[in-house]
């Protein structure tokens, strides 16, 4: 995205119209247009102040994307209770087909045992909970994967 197309976006989120922006900031509805349509930029004193009338950093408006923040807010506005009832595998099978075909190729068992003896040591060395342990697992996982793509970044 451009950065008028992130200032677009965020003022829809917020349901400003470029009068209302305008007059906020002290300018012109046209200034907003021409923001917007990045014909010019704001200076970064208006940027911040754009960034504050909109609710985000200034690293969030320049990089606004309007998908992940809903994801975002999404994710906190869902219950334990609804999260339980999802079938998490089912869902993500659609985008990654592997998650739906790997039980009849994996000996899950093995797996299981290692990755349980990770868990319970987690909750006996830290004092975590299941589902702290858990997370925290992913996280670290998610941490190896990443450090795949960049093996210098993983520190061991």
């Amino acid at each position: 995205m451009n950065l008028g197309n992130n200032l677009y976006q965020a003022r829809k989120k917020k349901g400003l119209s470029q009068e209302e922006v305008a007059e906020k900031l002290g300018v012109t509805r046209q200034t907003i247009s021409k923001w917007e349509t990045d014909e010019t930029i704001p200076d970064i004193r208006q940027a911040k102040r754009l960034a504050v009338l909109y609710g985000l950093s200034l690293d969030e408006l320049i990089e606004f994307d309007m998908d992940v923040q809903e994801i975002q807010e999404i994710i906190e506005k869902t219950s334990e209770e609804l999260t339980s009832k999802i079938d998490w595998t089912k869902a993500w099978s659609r985008k990654y087909p592997i998650l739906a075909q790997y039980q009849s190729e994996v000996d899950i068992s093995y797996y299981a045992e290692k990755l349980l003896r990770l868990l319970i040591d987690l909750e006996k060395k830290y004092g975590y909970n299941e589902l702290n342990s858990m997370l925290v697992l992913k996280d670290i996982l998610a941490t190896v994967w990443k450090s795949r793509k960049n093996p210098g970044n993983l520190r061991v």
